[in-house]
C-alpha cells in the first residue's frame, strides 16, 4: 500500500511552487499536532501545506501527502493509511480534501488520539460538513481559514511588489503617506482593477484567458459537490440556488425580499432561508446583516454580496465601467474587511466595522452629505491614488493582510 501512496506524493509535491507564501503561513501555530486549514477552493490550501512539507520534512518517508479523494486512499482507507505509516516510521501525515472522504471526523478522531505525538495537517474547502465537523473536533485541532488573494498579495505575485500588511489604524490615521509610498511603485489603479477581475485565486497565474472559466467551475463544483451532496440538495433544486446566486451577482445591491423570492422561485419561506445559508456557507456569498441582535438580525440580511470580484466579474462576464461599479466596489470592500473584524449594517452609510467605524463606498466624485456629521466616519474612495483627511483610497482596504 505505501508503496503506491509514496509514488502518488512524489508526483504531487514536486512542482510546488516556494517562493510566495499566503498570509495565513505565517500566522499558523505549526507546533500543533493537528492542524485543520479550511477554504474556499482555489485559495491555495494544498500549496501552502506542501510549502510546509518541503521546508521541514522533504522526505516522503518523514511526512505523508495524501488526497482523500484519491481512490487509493478510499480503499486502503485513512485510518489504515496511518496506521501502517507510522509504524513504517513516518512522523507527519498531510490530508487534503478532507471534506470528500466518508466519515471523515470519525477517522480524523481515531488517528488523533491513537496516534499521540504525531502531527496530522488537514485541508478541506469550506463545505457545510467541514464546519459542523469543527464543533465535534474542535478540542483536537486547530482551525485555520485561508481567504483568497488580498490586493497586497495579488502585487507581491503579479508585479514582484513586496509591502507590509497593514492595520486598520493605519489606513485610517496614516493613508496618505502608505498610499504614496505604494502608488510610487506601482500602477496602482490599473493593478487594482486587474485584481478585481481577475486576481483573487493564485491559479490567475496559469492562464489569465482561461481564469474565468475556472472561476465559473469553482462555483459549479461546489454547488454540485458541496450543498448538493452534503445540503443532500436534488439537482433539480440545484438549478434554483443557482438562479438565486444569479439574481444576487445581477443587482447593484441585493437586498432579499424574502417573501418576493419565495412566490418567484415557488419556494417555501424556510426553503429560501437554507438555500442562502447553504450559499453563504460554501463561501460563495457574503450576508451583511444589520448591528442587531436575536434570531431575526441574524437570519434575515439587509444585503447579499458574492464572496469576491472575482466570482461577480465570471458570472456577469466582466466588470462593467458605470452600472455595475458600486456592486463591485461594495463587494471588494465586505470581502477584504470582514478578514479583519465585525462588518455590519449603518443607519448612514454603507458599512459600520467593529461597531466603531462607519464607512461610504463610492467613486472619486463621492461626497460626504452621507455621513455629514457622524463620528469615526470616513469615505472609501475608487480610482483616486492619495486621498486626504476623511477620503481613503478603497484600494489599501486590500492590504490589511
Amino acid at each position: 500500500m505505501l508503496e503506491k501512496l509514496f509514488a502518488i506524493h512524489n508526483s504531487a509535491v514536486k512542482d510546488t511552487p516556494r517562493t510566495f507564501k499566503r498570509y495565513l503561513f505565517t500566522r499558523i501555530d505549526w507546533n500543533s499536532n493537528a492542524i485543520c486549514v479550511t477554504g474556499a477552493r482555489g485559495v491555495g490550501k494544498t500549496t501552502m501545506l506542501l510549502q510546509y512539507y518541503h521546508e521541514h520534512y522533504g522526505n516522503v518517508e518523514k511526512c505523508l501527502y495524501v488526497s482523500a479523494d484519491n481512490v487509493e486512499a478510499t480503499a486502503a482507507g485513512l485510518f489504515n493509511i496511518a496506521s501502517e505509516y507510522f509504524a513504517f516510521g513516518g512522523k507527519a501525515l498531510i490530508i487534503d480534501e478532507i471534506h470528500k472522504y466518508p466519515d471523515w471526523q470519525i477517522e480524523l478522531k481515531n488517528i488523533v488520539d491513537t496516534f499521540k505525538g504525531k502531527k496530522l495537517l488537514v485541508s478541506g474547502s469550506s463545505s457545510l460538513d467541514l464546519k459542523k465537523g469543527k464543533a465535534d473536533l474542535s478540542r483536537r485541532f486547530a482551525y485555520y481559514d485561508l481567504r483568497g488573494l488580498s490586493f497586497r498579495e495579488y502585487l507581491a505575485l503579479k508585479e514582484n511588489k513586496s509591502f507590509p500588511a497593514l492595520k486598520l489604524d493605519d489606513i485610517l490615521h496614516a493613508h496618505v503617506k502608505h498610499a504614496q509610498a505604494i502608488s510610487g511603485q506601482t500602477t496602482v489603479l490599473k493593478d487594482f482593477r486587474n485584481y478585481l477581475s481577475g486576481g483573487y485565486y493564485p491559479f490567475f497565474t496559469e492562464s489569465e484567458a482561461a481564469y474565468p472559466q475556472k472561476v465559473l467551475n469553482i462555483i459549479e463544483k461546489t454547488l454540485y459537490e458541496d450543498v448538493a451532496v452534503i445540503g443532500n440538495v436534488k439537482p433539480v433544486n440545484i438549478a434554483t440556488i443557482k438562479k438565486i446566486l444569479w439574481l444576487i451577482a445581477g443587482a447593484a445591491a441585493f437586498v432579499p425580499n424574502i417573501d418576493k423570492l419565495s412566490r418567484e422561485l415557488g419556494l417555501s419561506k424556510e426553503y429560501v432561508y437554507q438555500y442562502l445559508e447553504y450559499l453563504e456557507q460554501s463561501g460563495i456569498i457574503i450576508a451583511l446583516h444589520s448591528a442587531g441582535k436575536g434570531y431575526k438580525a441574524l437570519r434575515k440580511p439587509a444585503k447579499l454580496f458574492l464572496e469576491n470580484t472575482n466570482l461577480l466579474a465570471a458570472i456577469n462576464g466582466s466588470l462593467k465601467i458605470d452600472d455595475e461599479q458600486g456592486a463591485v466596489r461594495e463587494t471588494f470592500f465586505m470581502n477584504q474587511v470582514s478578514n479583519f473584524g465585525r462588518i455590519t449594517s449603518a443607519e448612514k452609510g454603507d458599512f459600520m466595522v467593529n461597531d466603531s467605524y462607519i464607512f461610504e463606498v463610492g467613486g472619486k466624485s463621492k461626497k460626504t452629505e452621507q455621513i455629514q456629521g457622524l463620528k469615526n466616519a470616513y469615505l472609501a474612495l475608487d480610482k483616486i491614488e492619495i486621498g486626504v483627511g476623511g477620503k481613503i483610497p478603497l484600494y489599501l482596504f486590500g492590504f490589511l493582510y
